[in-house]
C-alpha cells in the first residue's frame, strides 16, 4: 500500500500574517520516522546526484529510520556545514527531491510522493544543534601552515570556509556589513529562516576556528594584492549579487518604489518589521505591488503584507508576473503560503509606466496583458505582449523583484579579474580559479542569481581546488 508523505507542521495562517515567527515549524520524532521509513532506499539513489554539495542522502535517512540521529547528522555533516539552514531553505522539489525515484521523469519539480528529504535533514540538523553535537577538526598537518581568506560571508563563503577549517587551515572571513550570514541574513526573512539558527551556525564556524572581520570591505579597505602580502595563500571570493536589476521603465524613480534589495535589507538585517524599537522604519502602502516570480519576489511579498497588518492597515499586497504560476521560479511551497497568506497575484502582465502624483510618490502602475510565446533561452514560454491591453492599477508602493547582479566594488579595482558580459566573475569551471593565481571564487558572484545550496556546491568545488593548490606550493 502507497505510504502518503507526511506534511510538515505550519503555523495557522492567522497567526503568521501578525508577526515574523517562523511559518514552517518542521517534524517532531514520530512524523519524521513516519516519512523517512517511506524511503525505498534505492540502490542507486538518484537523490544524491540531485543534491548540490552531495549529502549522502540514502546513509542518513537509514541512520534515522534506526534512530540513530546522532550518526544521521555526523553523515550529512560529512558534505553539508548548515543541515538547519539548508533544511529550511532549500528549493528542494527542483533538486534532491526532483530526482527521487517516486517522482515521475519530466516534470519540472518534484511530486508529491516525494521524499520530503529537506524536512528530515531539518530535524537532523535541529536535533544535532539542541543536542551541542559537535564534528572533530581533523587536522592535516600540511595544511595547518596556510592562511585562507574569504571575502563575503554569505551561503558561498561560509561553505567555503567550514570546508578549509575542517582541515585545520587558518580561514578568515571578510564580511562588509556589520553581521555576518549575507544574502542568509539581509535576504530572507526571519519566518523563512529564524535568527537563531543562523546565528548557531555561523557559531558552529567560529568554533571550528573559523575568524570573521565584520565591516571590512575588500576592494576599498584591503586589496587583494595586500591580502596576499599579508601571508594569505589563497583567496575565495563570494562577495555574491547584491546590485539589484530594475525595469527601465518611465517613472521609476519615483519615491516608495524599492529595490527587493533594499526593502528586504530595511526588514531583515535592519529589523524594520520591530520599529520604533529598531530606528529602520518602511513607508509601508496601502496598495503594494511586487514584480517579479523568484523567492525574492515570495519574501518581499509576504513582508509587505505582514507589516501593512502589523500598521493596522487592510493588506493589499499583489504580484504582477509576465508569465502564469507553472512558469514561476519560486518555491511552490513559497507560492501556496503566499496565496494562504493574501498575497493577491495578477499573471500574464507586464508593467509599463509607473505614475505618480504631485508629491513625487507613486500612485498608479499602466500595464500591458500577455500571451506566453515560443520558449526562450530559459527553456520557459516567452511573454507576448497584447497591442491595446492597456491597464492601470493603483499603487502606493512597489517592490522590484526582477533578478540581481554581481556586486562590483572589488572587480573595479581589480581590473585584472576577468568578468563575462554579465559582471561575473569568469573561471575555470573544473577548479572555479579566476583569472587570478591562488583565486578562486563562487556562488551568485560567478553564476548569477541562484539557490543557497547552488552557492555552496560551487563553494565546494573551489574548496576542493584551494586544498590541491595550496598543496603544491
Amino acid at each position: 500500500m502507497k505510504k502518503e508523505a507526511v506534511r510538515a507542521r505550519e503555523l495557522e495562517v492567522k497567526l503568521r500574517v501578525d508577526s515574523f515567527d517562523e511559518v514552517v515549524l518542521g517534524y517532531n520524532e514520530n512524523e519524521t520516522l513516519k516519512e523517512a521509513e517511506r524511503c525505498l532506499q534505492c540502490k542507486n539513489p538518484a537523490c544524491i546526484a540531485g543534491c548540490p554539495v552531495g549529502i549522502d542522502i540514502k546513509t542518513f535517512i537509514y541512520k534515522v529510520v534506526k534512530k540513530d540521529y546522532e550518526g544521521a547528522y555526523f553523515t550529512i555533516r560529512e558534505t553539508n556545514d548548515f543541515p538547519s539552514i539548508c533544511g529550511r531553505v532549500c528549493p528542494a522539489e527542483y533538486q534532491c527531491r526532483k530526482t527521487c525515484v517516486l517522482t515521475k521523469k519530466g516534470s519540472p519539480f518534484s511530486s508529491p510522493d516525494a521524499i520530503n528529504i529537506h524536512f528530515l535533514e531539518r530535524f537532523v540538523g535541529d536535533y544535532g544543534m539542541t543536542h551541542n553535537l559537535e564534528v572533530p577538526v581533523k587536522k592535516d598537518e600540511r595544511l595547518t601552515k596556510f592562511k585562507v581568506a574569504v571575502v563575503g560571508s554569505g551561503p558561498a563563503g561560509l561553505a567555503s570556509a567550514g570546508e578549509l577549517a575542517r582541515l585545520g587551515i587558518s580561514v578568515t572571513v571578510f564580511e562588509g556589513l556589520h553581521k555576518s550570514g549575507g544574502v542568509l541574513r539581509y535576504g530572507i526573512p526571519p519566518f523563512r529562516m529564524p535568527r537563531n539558527i543562523l546565528d548557531f551556525e555561523i557559531d558552529y564556524l567560529k568554533k571550528k576556528g573559523v575568524k570573521i572581520m565584520p565591516n571590512y570591505l575588500i576592494g576599498a579597505v584591503r586589496s587583494l594584492d595586500e591580502l596576499f602580502k599579508e601571508g594569505y595563500s589563497a583567496i575565495f571570493l563570494g562577495m555574491g549579487a547584491g546590485i539589484p536589476a530594475f525595469l527601465g521603465i518611465k517613472g521609476e524613480n519615483y519615491c516608495n518604489i524599492y529595490s527587493a534589495n533594499e526593502f528586504l535589507t530595511r526588514v531583515n538585517l535592519m529589523s524594520a518589521y520591530k520599529f520604533p524599537e529598531f530606528h529602520t522604519p518602511v513607508n509601508i502602502g496601502e496598495h503594494v505591488i511586487i514584480i517579479g516570480g523568484g523567492n525574492t519576489a515570495m519574501d518581499a511579498a509576504r513582508s509587505a503584507l505582514r507589516l501593512q497588518k502589523i500598521n493596522k492597515m487592510k493588506p493589499d499586497t499583489t504580484i504582477l508576473y509576465r508569465r502564469t504560476e507553472v512558469e514561476m521560479p519560486a518555491r511552490r511551497l513559497e507560492i501556496e503560503h503566499a496565496e494562504e497568506e493574501g498575497v493577491n497575484f495578477k499573471f500574464l502582465v507586464k508593467p509599463e509606466e509607473f505614475i505618480g502624483g504631485d508629491n513625487g510618490f507613486v500612485k498608479k502602475m499602466r500595464c500591458l496583458e500577455c500571451k506566453l510565446g515560443e520558449p526562450d533561452n530559459s527553456g520557459r514560454r516567452r511573454p507576448v505582449e497584447i497591442p491595446g491591453s492597456d491597464f492601470e492599477l493603483t499603487c502606493d508602493m512597489a517592490v522590484i523583484a526582477v533578478g540581481l547582479k554581481a556586486n562590483q566594488l572589488l572587480l573595479k579595482v581589480t581590473p585584472e579579474l576577468k568578468t563575462d558580459k554579465y559582471g561575473d566573475v569568469t573561471v575555470n569551471p573544473d577548479t572555479m580559479e579566476t583569472s587570478i593565481a591562488g583565486v578562486f571564487a563562487g556562488g551568485d558572484i560567478v553564476g548569477g542569481e541562484g539557490t543557497v545550496i547552488e552557492a555552496m556546491g560551487m563553494a565546494k568545488k573551489a574548496s576542493k581546488a584551494i586544498l590541491d593548490y595550496l598543496l603544491k606550493q
